[in-house]
């Protein structure tokens, strides 16, 4: 989930990094008052865009993240690997689906972000709800990465007192750990006003999902007899048990809002072209989220717990160096969500109280430290009392299913209905296809937030 920005100039106001490569930094900006084509999408088409090569790989690693944790668990809650299998490829025609449509609605409403997109298409008041959706999504996985953080360093506290055979020390307590890597290293790359110093970290997380995937599909292959798992659920628990995946699954594919940016970059910014790119870029993603599901689960059956890495001894040389990659890929990570979402709600900050653009850059660095500590703090306080990551993942996961279904069905639908011309029989059907997506991206949003929120309560 990491990005690629340019090192020589970060965002100033109004727009995001300067590099045509980058994803989430400047995929989510959000203008300072009005809207307009991106800079990137000028410079990109000035320069020739990217090809569709290049289009591919941005594409997988906006979607590859820590999401693919939880994917063994996901398999476990839809009731064994044919279940899971087949909700996952169901979903995989929406989620291709989805991708080309934004790629269709933002050729119609010539905006080069994902909330414009929305709003032009959409009105305002749907453009505002994308963007608050965007904010509070980033605010969610920003909670997520720091209790990523803390089950890998809570195992690694495990492997130092199981050789030390020493009681339990303060310093090594989750919380502390947390706390110290917080405060220590994620606050200080959260702060800067530009964030050229990512520009590597898109290739090292790629690299560490990789590396994720290989290890745990070998740990399958090197099971013996007596480490089989004798409780291989073959079915769900109940027909809402399968549902409960779909949040894991939403999370992990969930690369919309950056499709739009990535699409406007290409130098063949056309539907064929872009319909291949994200039918191949997802089956990659399709590849390592089913190689780590799968084999994580057969692993370890019923047992398997939320984050993979957890259910492995913590003595494991192969899974430490994989629990090192994904902490620093969730390190090198954190700033750039968090970015994210403060750019949002700059814009939406900047459009409630008109300001002007000289008055904005005056106050510019006083917001962006007040918005960078509270962000921060709430995230950190809400990690530490929340250590389970399945249930962030159920209420941002029911949240990404909106970027997925309901805003591309949104601005589908009006897409088409603001078509002058004679209405054909495809007409009805990407219409009518537009309102089935918004329907299963409301249903899939209200039924796992509301269990969600249910199972909290119960607990």
């Amino acid at each position: 989930m990491s990005q690629s920005v340019d090192a020589e100039e970060g965002p100033r106001l109004g727009e995001g990094p300067r590099d045509g490569s980058g994803e989430r930094a400047w995929l989510l900006q959000s203008p300072c008052v009005e809207s307009g084509r991106t800079p990137e999408a000028e410079r990109a088409k000035a320069a020739g865009g990217v090809s569709s090569t290049a289009a591919v790989f941005i594409v997988v690693n906006a979607a590859l993240g820590a999401g693919l944790l939880n994917f063994p668990a996901a398999f476990n809650m839809a009731g064994g690997v044919v279940a899971g299998l087949m909700l996952q490829m169901c979903m995989l025609i929406f989620i291709i689906s989805g991708l080309v449509v934004l790629g269709y609605c933002s050729q119609v409403s010539n905006e080069a972000t994902y909330q414009e997109v929305v709003r032009v298409s959409c009105g305002k008041v749907s453009g505002v709800v994308c963007e608050l959706s965007i904010a509070v999504y980033t605010f969610g996985t920003c909670i997520a990465f720091f209790i990523v953080i803390g089950d890998q360093l809570e195992c690694c506290e495990s492997c130092v007192l199981a050789h030390e055979a020493a009681p339990s020390h303060w310093y090594l307590q989750r919380r502390f750990t947390i706390c110290v890597t917080a405060i220590l290293v994620i606050l200080p790359l959260s702060i800067p006003k530009e964030i050229g110093f990512q520009k590597y970290a898109s290739a090292f997380s790629v690299v560490g999902t990789w590396y994720v995937t290989i290890v745990v599909i070998v740990k399958y292959f090197l099971l013996t007899e007596e480490t089989v798992p004798t409780n291989v659920p073959t079915s769900a628990a109940s027909w809402t048990a399968v549902f409960n995946a779909m949040p894991t699954i939403c999370f992990g594919f969930q690369c919309h809002v950056s499709s739009v940016p990535v699409f406007n970059s290409m130098s063949r910014k056309q539907m064929r072209p872009w319909g291949l790119v994200v039918t191949v870029g997802m089956i990659i993603c399709l590849f390592v989220y089913t190689g780590t599901g799968v084999c994580g689960f057969l692993s370890f059956g019923s047992e398997v717990k939320q984050d993979v890495l957890m259910s492995y001894p913590s003595d494991d040389i192969a899974i430490a160096i994989a629990r090192a990659f994904i902490v620093v890929c969730v390190v090198t990570s954190y700033p750039i969500l968090h970015f994210c979402g403060r750019a949002v709600v700059e814009g939406l900050w900047l459009r409630c109280r008109g300001e002007q653009v000289e008055l904005c850059v005056v106050r510019e660095r006083r917001r962006r430290i007040l918005q960078t500590v509270v962000w921060f703090s709430s995230t950190l306080a809400l990690a530490l009392f929340i250590p389970d990551i399945g249930k962030v993942i159920s209420l941002i996961g029911g949240l990404a299913a909106c970027f997925i279904f309901v805003f591309p069905g949104l601005c589908l639908i009006q897409a088409k209905l603001s078509e002058s011309d004679d209405r054909s029989a495809s007409w009805y059907v990407l219409v009518v296809y537009g309102v089935v997506m918004v329907t299963i991206g409301a249903f899939v949003f209200g039924l796992t937030t509301s269990n969600s929120v249910y199972q909290d309560i119960v607990s």
